[in-house]
């Protein structure tokens, strides 16, 4: 079987890799905005086209917008595998959606991380009858493992993810002063960098502003760091917290059950899906920092259900998560596709 991806980079990227065994080829993308549409599809398409002489394509697999980006005429089954497109994380910017409709009627197949992010963009775009596979997105359960010794630090909130409005850091920052009053020992660290940083109003610091001075001595803003560095800092946490507003199928979330942590996640979006409350998490309402408080405090105050929900949370993840696991499912529906055609 032979199947490639479908990525878009910038001039900085370009070339040929080999990845752990997987030949990766990128095609930089060049031009004005308006004016390398058409020119970057027809060499992406030709780069195709040009592996395809070398080694036959079976299986050609892209994102919400990938293939409206190459046009027509790529080879192979064309899988069209959502991650939380234009249409479901809310982006109404009229050509955007025109763009990913169009990549939607050029797809052969559909596959989706989620449940809620299957149903959701099928309703958004119109897509009717259309099947639509569902398999999660897989984390390292032996990279993300639990600590060997007791390694938790007292009252330490972890949250990870991009600085950035949907991701609830707003709402989870306007708790810290009702968790705090309950557990003085409470105190946040934030790792992640922002999505498109603006050099004039950084988001980040519009929020570090708005803290009250003793809140704001108990936030520690780590930025974007090494993912090697993520382990380690999720295995000092008490608790995880991730009160996102919208999510497809979050790997920060899935990191955090995996190091085998009492996790705070939101009841929306995917969250029942990935998480049982009360039994391997405890979900809250992402837009109520009183909700997003008392789950934490709760956490806080209670050792012994931190180490029970973690357990599960754990084991949770090796069985339904793990790249093994997920692995097979996916060369088990990339087999059940070629069959079909």
């Amino acid at each position: 079987m032979s199947a490639v991806g479908i990525y878009g980079y910038g001039p900085p990227l370009e070339g040929e890799e080999n990845d752990c065994g997987v030949r990766v080829i990128r095609v930089p993308s060049r031009g004005l905005p308006l004016l390398r549409v058409l020119p970057n599809r027809i060499r992406l398409r030709n780069a195709f086209l040009e592996l395809h002489r070398q080694t036959p394509i079976d299986i050609v697999e892209g994102s919400e917008l990938a293939f409206a980006r190459t046009g027509t005429g790529i080879p192979g089954v064309k899988l069209l595998r959502m991650h939380g497109g234009p249409a479901y994380i809310g982006v109404r910017e009229a050509r955007a959606l025109a763009t990913e409709r169009r990549s939607f009627r050029l797809a052969d197949e559909i596959c989706a991380v989620s449940q809620c992010v299957a149903d959701g963009t099928r309703l958004l775009l119109g897509l009717g009858e259309r099947h639509i596979e569902v398999i999660p997105n897989p984390v390292n359960v032996d990279e993300f493992s639990p600590p060997l010794d007791d390694s938790e630090e007292e009252g330490l909130i972890v949250f990870t993810g991009t600085v950035t409005e949907r991701k609830g850091i707003r709402q989870l920052l306007a708790a810290m002063p009702a968790i705090v009053a309950a557990v003085p020992a409470a105190h946040l660290e934030v790792y992640g960098g922002e999505a498109i940083p603006v050099p004039a109003i950084p988001f980040a610091k519009v929020l570090q502003d708005s803290l009250p001075p003793e809140i704001a001595r108990r936030v520690v803003w780590k930025g974007r760091v090494a993912r090697s560095a993520l382990p380690d800092a999720l295995r000092r946490a008490s608790v995880c917290a991730y009160p996102s507003h919208i999510e497809a199928m979050p790997i920060g979330w899935l990191e955090g059950l995996a190091t085998g942590k009492a996790v705070v996640a939101s009841k929306t979006g995917p969250g029942p899906e990935i998480i049982t409350d009360g039994e391997t998490g405890l979900l809250c309402d992402p837009a109520e920092p009183a909700s997003i408080a008392a789950k934490i405090v709760f956490l806080l105050k209670d050792r012994s259900e931190r180490r029970r929900l973690g357990a599960a949370a754990r084991k949770m993840c090796v069985e339904r998560y793990s790249l093994p696991a997920l692995t097979q499912r996916n060369i088990d529906y990339y087999e059940h596709l070629l069959a079909r055609r």
